[in-house]
């Protein structure tokens, strides 16, 4: 009799380990150039087996794609302890690491996943799904900054400002996995700057906006990174001569 064979698992526990293997090429590779054959492989399974845990690739995709999801929202989350300009460098630098780990996978969530026949009758498409997810993962970073400047319930120009950087940041990771010619800790420390900046502009035009600004300036260190912007443009103004 055969010893020491392949352990069997568990119907949840097989489906999680081809939610981890999918993910993994999907990191590695646009998720459309990617076979179910390949999965099979990878996870040491029968392509039909895998169709037995999944109907189709779709699903599979769908499910690895939920998961990159609910990693993506976490790297948002920060103790509130500490100048708001620290938290938020620290924040990006998960985020580029996410999106340094899971290039193509990013680019697929960020863009909505490959195109999917629309569904009959009001049945939700395959796109939609995908953008609910995407959506979820925005609302939760909106969540999060909104609770590190202390609001409960934004202004519309305090939400404008918020939900403006977190696209900034989106189009800035793409924009960066495209041949990644800037530096990412510089993009990171920029994408820091531009919240700042974007909320200065706005506080010119809103009293809540203008109070979380100077909250925001007045616990930040002299080495911060938001003092380090005030800095910056400090020396770009020109001299009395």
């Amino acid at each position: 009799m055969k010893t020491g064979g392949r352990r069997r698992m568990g119907v949840e526990e097989r489906r999680e380990q081809l939610i981890g293997v999918a993910l993994d090429l999907f990191s590695r590779r646009s998720p459309e150039d990617v076979s179910i054959d390949e999965i099979a492989e990878a996870a040491g399974i029968s392509r039909p087996l895998v169709y037995h845990y999944f109907p189709g690739k779709q699903n599979l995709y769908e499910a690895a794609l939920r998961r990159a999801a609910d990693e993506l929202a976490e790297r948002f989350v920060e103790p509130r302890e500490g100048p708001l300009g620290h938290r938020l460098l620290r924040v990006m630098k998960r985020f580029f690491d996410f999106v340094d780990e899971h290039g193509p996978g990013f680019s697929a969530l960020m863009r909505g996943g490959p195109g999917i026949p629309v569904g009959r009758h009001g049945t939700p498409t395959a796109t939609s799904r995908t953008g609910d997810m995407i959506n979820g993962v925005r609302q939760a970073a909106y969540e999060q900054i909104l609770a590190h400047l202390g609001i409960a319930s934004a202004t519309p120009r305090m939400e404008l400002v918020v939900r403006s950087w977190i696209s900034l940041a989106e189009t800035t990771a793409l924009m960066w996995l495209d041949g990644r010619r800037i530096p990412r800790e510089e993009l990171e420390r920029q994408l820091v700057h531009d919240f700042v900046a974007l909320t200065a502009v706005s506080a010119a035009n809103d009293p809540e906006t203008a109070r979380a600004l100077a909250r925001m300036l007045r616990d930040e260190p002299a080495d911060g990174p938001f003092a380090d912007l005030v800095g910056r443009l400090i020396a770009l103004a020109p001299g009395d001569g």
